[in-house]
């Protein structure tokens, strides 16, 4: 069975796509898109380049790796950020 699940914010989209009946590799992955329109482009620090249009992808297990080092990073008494 397929499931896409989207999140928008207003600087990224997160989709998230699960295939329970796929034995291929990828089939459940999620994908991260900057949303920052054209003209409000994040400068990257070099001239005639922007983040616009980027996106990044990961599988499943990657994402969850990410899920954890956040949890554990991201604790609601850190001051420091």
């Amino acid at each position: 069975m397929k499931e896409r699940k989207t999140k928008a914010t207003k600087r990224f989209t997160y989709f998230l796509n699960l295939d329970t009946t796929s034995h291929k590799a990828g089939a459940n992955n999620l994908t991260i898109k900057n949303n920052v329109g054209q003209d409000n482009a994040h400068d990257t620090g070099t001239t005639g380049t922007s983040t616009y249009g980027t996106t990044m992808t990961m599988t499943v297990r990657e994402a969850k790796a990410l899920q954890r080092f956040l949890n554990e990073t991201l604790t609601t008494d850190t001051t420091t950020l």
